[in-house]
């Protein structure tokens, strides 16, 4: 019997150390078993490390704020070109406003452009005190035109207008100071002082031809070819002869003018030029060279 209590004492106790060499190894299974899901869970991890990402991808997005910098250069860049834009569209409309301003003084100091107008007093003038008295009132009618910086304006025989052309400038001074029969145009202004008797023709091209000997203070001056124009007789231009300035011994007259010089500078208007002599023509088209016609006294005028 004892036997047998042996054998069945071994036998489960056998059975009783394997069931917990059973768990054991179940345990160990189970430990097994549960580091493998843990790394399952890390992958669902990772794969929630993913789901971050995106989270982390609009961060980047966030980040992307430095590319946005970038963007930041370019919408500098834009307001860059948009500043500049703006301000030479400004530029412009201030430098108009002033450069309209300093161009509207000179079209009425210099009647279109050059240097202004010139003017002399009548004590510069050589010999002046011997003139007639109403030669001396004409010329001083004439320079007190000079003093008004009136433009060179065609068709006008009017200061009123800001400006005249060459036969308005005779026409005005003349009719003011007891000569209505004066013509309007250059011509007109030709023929009538021709039409007097005292009109000395001038061939020569020198300024010390004997042709000009008789030229005195108050002569009228005639030109052709100043400018291209169908008319008879062909004269287009006429001014005043001063007479010489004491300053340089040159003859000077008064008038008006789109160009003529005084003082080997070009002025535009109502002004003192130099009475020179024009060079020969260029060309063999007369309308288009101005010659100096020649001069004379002014009808009614008798040397008083």
């Amino acid at each position: 019997m004892m036997k047998w209590l042996l054998i069945f004492a071994i036998l489960f106790g056998a059975v009783d150390v394997a069931i917990p060499a059973e768990d054991s190894l179940g345990t160990k299974i189970k430990k097994v078993f549960e580091p493998s899901p843990t790394p399952s869970r890390k992958h669902r991890k990772k794969k929630s490390t993913p789901t971050p990402s995106p989270e982390s991808s609009p961060k980047r997005k966030k980040a992307s704020p430095s590319p946005s910098p970038t963007a930041t250069p370019k919408s500098k860049s834009k307001r860059k070109k948009a500043s500049p834009t703006p301000t030479p569209s400004e530029s412009p409309s201030a430098t108009e406003a002033p450069s309209a301003s300093p161009a509207e003084t000179p079209e009425l100091a210099r009647g279109k452009k050059g240097w202004p107008n010139a003017s002399l007093s009548p004590d510069q003038i050589a010999n002046y005190d011997s003139d007639p008295p109403k030669v001396r009132q004409i010329l001083e009618a004439g320079l007190a035109l000079t003093k008004e910086n009136l433009g060179y304006t065609y068709g006008s025989a009017d200061p009123a207008n800001g400006g005249m052309d060459c036969s308005g400038f005779v026409y005005y001074v003349l009719k003011q100071n007891g000569f209505p029969d004066v013509p309007r145009d250059s011509s007109q202004q030709y023929v009538w002082v021709r039409k007097g008797g005292n009109f000395k023709a001038v061939v020569s091209r020198k300024e010390d031809s004997f042709e000009l000997d008789d030229l005195k203070p108050g002569d009228l001056l005639f030109w052709s070819g100043t400018y291209n124009i169908d008319r008879d007789p062909p004269i287009t231009h006429s001014m005043i002869y001063l007479g010489r300035e004491k300053r340089t011994n040159k003859r000077v007259m008064i008038g008006s003018s789109d160009g003529r010089t005084y003082d080997g500078k070009q002025r535009w208007g109502v002004s003192v030029f130099d009475f020179k002599m024009p060079p020969p023509p260029k060309s063999g088209d007369a309308k288009i060279s101005p010659a100096f016609v020649g001069y004379g006294r002014i009808p009614g005028l008798n040397g008083n």
